[in-house]
């Protein structure tokens, strides 16, 4: 049997995690087993479409070309897509690489891998791009538009942390010194433009922390420690599509409960929980609607179960858990959206049920006034 999340054997760790930036119930999910699940309808059923011998360490789509799909694998380099997910090939020149992170620009992609950066045109043939002796966890694009820049961070040491900047597609990279704490750069992720702006903003997620710039890197911002965010690894970040000042980020805590799940709608400025049942996040997707649905993969350190959730944000306080989407669950009745997980989470989780609540007091009144009304006039 596979190793599906929605089958009644646990699959491996899930570490990549893509929901489609055309289609928010097209989903695809890769674990440390190797292999790639697909769903078509939210999460309600699944299919493996791809099977491999290495862990999938990163799924992402191409928001600019939404049929490419990359994973990246452990010691098996890049695996794409052409047909949104369907089928897969593995990639020519990273066949032996770590692919953790990727990252695109209109008309060039980004790898992250443990021996510097590769980069390709199309996704299936990658050639490599420098930094070949730092080990790199994470990448992000600051312009898509030439020139383009990009970003990249890895593993460091005591007193340093290995984060690099390139203003030309890549050809070259420059050092950066970032006033960040940590020694591992483990997340890099850029939001939409703001208004008048051509700086994307950049958050970073360290082993220690979080951070955010707004001028490409010059300066950070700490989002984390004090009285702000817990001092944890952040691994996972993403922002909305449309609002530079929406994102999301997540920890998987080192197994340790201390992981979660937040999210901000002005920069980071003030946080709240989305209350996972699961405290630690290994992936997290975020569709582009304008009330995101956000994919999530939790591990239970206890038994090392591997689950995924679903949570429809519609700007207001969190609804209680996330609803698990179980192959043994009652089945849920389809409304007029035709996808009965998302309308079950976004009934769940609606923050209009306190409006409908005083429509009905409203209308109670209402009646109660027209009835007085009537009594008054047969006297």
């Amino acid at each position: 049997m596979a190793l599906s999340p929605l089958t009644n054997s646990n699959p491996g760790t899930i570490f990549g995690l893509a929901v489609s930036p055309t289609n928010t119930s097209q989903v695809i999910a890769g674990d440390s087993s190797g292999k790639i699940y697909r769903s078509a309808d939210g999460g309600s059923s699944w299919s493996v479409v791809y099977t491999g011998k290495s862990s999938i360490l990163v799924i992402a789509y191409d928001s600019l070309s939404p049929n490419v799909v990359l994973a990246g694998t452990q010691a098996a380099g890049v695996v794409v897509s052409r047909d949104g997910g369907a089928t897969w090939a593995a990639a020519s020149g990273t066949s032996s690489r770590s692919v953790r992170a990727v990252a695109f620009a209109r008309t060039l992609m980004f790898a992250a891998t443990d021996h510097g950066v590769y980069t390709s045109a199309d996704g299936s043939a990658w050639t490599a791009s420098g930094l070949s002796t730092v080990s790199l966890d994470a990448v992000a694009v600051e312009a898509v538009n030439d020139p383009v820049r990009a970003v990249v961070g890895g593993d460091g040491t005591a007193g340093s942390i290995p984060m690099y900047q390139s203003l030309d597609a890549g050809a070259t990279w420059a050092q950066m010194t970032p006033s960040i704490s940590g020694t591992v750069i483990t997340r890099l992720t850029t939001g939409p433009l703001p208004a008048k702006s051509d700086v994307r903003p950049l958050v970073v997620g360290t082993n220690t922390g979080l951070f955010i710039s707004a001028d490409n890197g010059a300066t950070f911002t700490p989002l984390s420690g004090a009285s702000l965010l817990p001092s944890v690894d952040y691994t996972q970040a993403g922002f909305t599509s449309a609002h530079f000042d929406r994102f999301y980020v997540a920890s998987d805590g080192g197994g340790g409960g201390t992981g979660g799940l937040w999210a901000t709608a002005d920069s980071g400025q003030h946080f709240s929980s989305l209350q996972p049942p699961v405290p630690s996040i290994t992936a997290l997707a975020v569709s582009r609607d304008e009330q995101s649905v956000l994919y999530v993969a939790t591990f239970r350190a206890s038994n090392h179960a591997a689950e995924l959730w679903a949570y429809r944000d519609t700007g207001g306080t969190p609804q209680g858990p996330f609803i698990f989407v179980s192959p043994t669950a009652t089945p849920a009745r389809t409304n007029s959206s035709g996808n009965p997980v998302l309308a079950f989470l976004g009934s769940l989780a609606s923050s209009q049920a306190p409006y409908i609540a005083l429509g009905v007091i409203a209308l109670g009144l209402i009646v109660l006034a027209a009835v007085s009304h009537f009594r008054s006039r047969r006297r």
